[in-house]
């Protein structure tokens, strides 16, 4: 997978947002090359959610296990949700244990976020393919059922 099929993936199911800072706009130089997924069928970037999913280019501070600084490297970022890691890692967010973070095309805690429920791929290929297909699509609903409870909420 590179970072284009994700983008499209993502992008295609409907509601999605995708934010894609560039040199020119309002988002900061750091995030330049990076892409932030929200569910926002109005299509303006939430100020009071995180995005579902991203993708990250390069080393955050921080968040600089995964070695992104090496050549044609990145990382896809999902936020999984509790039962969905504890699914896919075999123990629950709150047990997470450091990792190998620049390891390539497996899944893993997220380094920084893993005990929020967020998973990461290094690369994704053929190995994780499959399953990083499914976790955005995972994601995708839980970030809309939110949303929508949100909505519900907010009617009375």
């Amino acid at each position: 997978m590179n970072i284009e099929e994700i983008i499209g993936l993502v992008s295609g199911l409907d509601g999605v947002l995708t934010l894609t800072p560039g040199p020119g706009d309002e988002w900061p130089e750091l995030s330049w090359g990076d892409a932030f997924f929200y569910y926002s069928p109005d299509g303006v970037v939430p100020t009071n959610v995180q995005p579902f999913a991203t993708i990250v280019t390069k080393n955050y501070p921080g968040d600089e296990s995964s070695r992104l600084d090496r050549h044609d490297t990145f990382r896809v970022n999902v936020h999984a949700g509790k039962e969905e890691f504890t699914r896919r890692l075999g123990h629950t967010p709150k047990e997470t244990t450091p990792a190998d973070a620049a390891v390539t095309d497996t899944l893993i805690a997220h380094p920084v976020y893993g005990t929020a429920g967020w998973l990461a791929v290094v690369n994704p290929a053929s190995k994780t393919e499959p399953a990083v297909r499914e976790l955005l699509e995972t994601a995708y609903r839980l970030a809309r059922a939110r949303h929508e409870r949100r909505a519900d909420s907010s009617r009375g």
